[in-house]
């Protein structure tokens, strides 16, 4: 199995990113060693060409990362665009010498990680053709930490690569977009998606559709649902929960409800990665199950305990936005419904519920509600109180 078989929907990119991986090593200029007209830069060099810098685009759940880790292991590996098993395994565990990941476990990537990253970046590799450095939703950094990364960019190693990833260039600063290559992706189709996860984690047919159009063809989000009963439980309720609201009173308790499903689905994804990154950190400074921390190794415990709050943080307010994205689902088929396109719902399983909420209503009131969750969601990400955000938009998904 080569390292791009994991991927799904995206075989323009993948040609794209594996025929880079053949190419010669870039020079420190950006442009591209051999096979590239003189001068030619990386923003308009040919499909085939390597250059220091890609951007990944695309949409939530269509494989940015995966990509990227993809194409950072085929860059890592020796003589093969393939991928070699062993590089595989070490940028799995994201633990091979010359990967270097800047990832958002918090809610926002840290200027002291991107300067740590910029510095390593002007190593040579260790033991591979490059260095490799991937920054997961590089729209999440602050403009003054993205000119920090602005810096190393415009002066890059010879022999560093930077993938970034987010979900379009305009997340960028203009002056950062003009120095990468840019690769967009596309929505992959629910057949797509179902058939990876019948593949990859040996789920059957018929879950595997369900989750993956639950979903929205979002693959992590549709592996979540085709492999954790409790996970699709959860959304199950979510949707009962927001059609069930008849009143004010009902909006306010079904917001607080909410809330406690989006707390403990971050829960469910965090509780058991917290406990297993602390009995690894506890092994490697030589403490034995049970035994108590020395009080001269208690600071770095201290300093993993605070990185998994910040990241519970954010995972509470992934929950938060994942149950918006299923109310807009939701809404989105009973407006569907209203006009007459049934065979076009996502929540199929919900159909009758869903055509009694598009009784009692007219298809402008749905609207209404669509355009409440989106107002949501933008004051979340403001920093609203969650709690008073939802209220505000479930209001507006009364139906008597």
């Amino acid at each position: 199995m080569n390292v791009w078989d994991d991927l799904t929907g995206q075989a323009d990119a993948i040609a794209i990113f594996r025929a880079a991986a053949e190419r010669p090593t870039v020079s420190a200029a950006g442009t591209v060693g051999s096979g590239t007209a003189p001068g030619e830069t990386a923003a308009s060099a040919p499909g085939s060409s390597m250059t220091h810098a890609w951007l990944i685009t695309g949409p939530p759940g269509s494989g940015r990362s995966n990509l990227a880790f993809a194409f950072a292991t085929a860059l890592l590996s020796p003589g093969t665009p393939e991928g070699d098993e062993s590089a595989r395994r070490l940028v799995d565990a994201r633990t091979h010498p010359d990967l270097i990941v800047l990832s958002t476990e918090g809610v926002i990537i840290k200027m002291d990680s991107v300067k740590e990253a910029v510095k390593r970046s002007q190593y040579s590799p260790s033991v591979g053709r490059y260095r490799v450095i991937v920054v997961e939703d590089a729209d999440r950094m602050v403009e003054r930490t993205s000119n920090v990364l602005l810096k190393a960019l415009e002066e890059p190693p010879e022999r560093t690569v930077w993938i970034l990833c987010a979900p379009s260039e305009a997340d960028l600063l203009p002056t950062i977009r003009s120095r990468v290559r840019s690769v967009r992706l596309r929505v992959p189709s629910i057949d797509d998606v179902a058939a990876l996860l019948v593949a990859r984690d040996g789920v059957d047919l018929a879950t595997a559709e369900r989750a993956a159009r639950e979903a929205q063809s979002h693959i992590g989000m549709a592996r979540r649902l085709a492999t954790n009963p409790e996970a699709r439980a959860r959304r199950e309720e979510t949707l009962r929960a927001a059609l069930g609201i008849r009143g004010v009173s009902a909006a306010v308790n079904a917001a607080a409800r909410l809330l406690a499903i989006a707390g403990d689905d971050a829960k469910a994804i965090t509780l058991e990665r917290d406990a297993t990154e602390r009995e690894g950190v506890l092994r490697s400074l030589g403490v034995e199950p049970g035994q108590s921390v020395p009080p001269g190794l208690r600071g770095q415990i201290k300093a993993l305990e605070d990185d998994q709050k910040r990241r519970a943080t954010r995972s509470l307010r992934d929950g938060i936005d994942r149950i918006l994205v299923d109310l807009t689902s939701l809404y989105r088929d009973v407006i569907m419904v209203q006009l007459g396109r049934e065979q076009s719902v996502i929540n199929r399983e919900l159909l009758s519920e869903v055509r009694g909420a598009g009784t009692v209503c007219q298809p402008t009131a749905t609207l209404a509600t669509l355009d409440a969750i989106a107002l949501a969601r933008q004051r979340i990400e403001s920093n609203v109180a969650p709690a008073l955000a939802l209220e505000a938009m479930l209001v507006s998904a009364i139906r008597r």
